[in-house]
């Protein structure tokens, strides 16, 4: 199995650490007036979501992970399976956890493509796309007099998520929503 030499750590690479899959957040290099360099690593544990720092001394080496990220079209949930399909002609099928969708079923949407990381054949991460397109299913129409200050009213979307938007959206809007933030961007067209 490959390895990566502390010289080769980059954010975004996965690696195994006490056996289990981490990818690394941040990786800064750090060269002491005295002593010998190290890097100092952020990491998230892909399996527990945990996130810590630790610090390598400079030309250690990690093992990678078996880790792959596909593109796949959400299809369904079950109640206690979400399940994936391939996008690449194959329709192979994956059922992730709720553990592995997490806080992404805010933004599970039937027929969107989503980006699954595989560890060792199963689905430990549901990552949406930055934007998703969905539908206001509810909120309260905006008050004449309440622009003075640009204001939001909280609206829940179709997946169930509430996120807040200007007074102007109503339901049965189809907004633009950033999943990095779970902030309205725009209105979008159906």
């Amino acid at each position: 199995m490959a390895s990566y030499s502390t010289n080769e750590f980059r954010s975004g690479l996965k690696v195994l650490l006490d056996g289990e899959p981490c990818s690394i957040l941040e990786n800064e290099f750090v060269k002491p007036g005295k002593g010998q360099a190290f890097n100092r690593v952020k990491l998230r544990n892909l399996n527990t979501g945990r996130v810590w720092e630790r610090t390598f001394k400079s030309g250690e080496t990690l093992e990678a992970a078996d880790v792959i990220d596909l593109e796949m079209e959400y299809l369904y949930s079950d109640g206690e399976f979400y399940h994936f399909m391939m996008t690449d002609g194959s329709y192979e099928q994956y059922a992730a956890d709720t553990k592995a969708v997490g806080d992404t079923v805010n933004w599970l949407k039937e027929q969107d493509v989503y980006t699954i990381t595989l560890y060792n054949g199963s689905p430990i991460s549901v990552t949406p796309p930055n934007f998703v397109i969905l539908e206001v299913a509810q909120t309260d129409p905006g008050l004449k007099g309440d622009t003075a200050q640009g204001g939001t009213k909280p609206a829940t979307l179709s997946t169930g998520a509430v996120v807040k938007v200007p007074l102007f959206v109503n339901e049965g809007d189809v907004l633009k929503i950033d999943t990095r933030t779970g902030d309205y961007v725009s209105r979008a067209t159906k």
